[in-house]
C-alpha cells in the first residue's frame, strides 16, 4: 500500500487550486464540490457586488468557500497519514 501524501503538500495544492488537495487525497467528489461552489460563489458576489468594492470583496463568496476548503483538505490528509502510520 502506498503512503498518503504529506498533509503540507496537500495544503499547498489546495491553496493553489481550490479542491485540488481533496482530489489528490482521493476525495474527488468533495474537491470538485468545493471547486464548483468557489466558482459559483465568486461569480454570484461579483454579479451583485457594488462597483467600487475591491477584487477580494467582489469575489468574497468564492474566497470564503476556498478558505473553508483549506483546513478541510489538510485535516483529511493528516487523518489519512495518521491511519497509515498506525497500520
Amino acid at each position: 500500500m502506498r503512503a498518503p501524501p504529506d498533509p503540507r503538500h496537500v495544503l499547498l495544492a489546495a491553496a493553489l487550486l481550490p479542491g485540488m488537495g481533496h482530489v489528490w487525497t482521493g476525495r474527488a467528489a468533495r474537491g470538485l464540490g468545493f471547486a464548483l461552489f468557489a466558482l459559483v460563489g465568486g461569480w454570484l458576489t461579483a454579479k451583485f457586488a457594488a462597483p467600487d468594492v475591491s477584487v477580494v470583496g467582489r469575489h468574497a463568496g468564492g474566497v470564503f468557500v476556498w478558505a473553508l476548503s483549506l483546513p478541510d483538505a489538510y485535516r483529511g490528509a493528516r487523518l489519512d497519514r495518521t491511519r497509515f502510520e498506525r497500520g
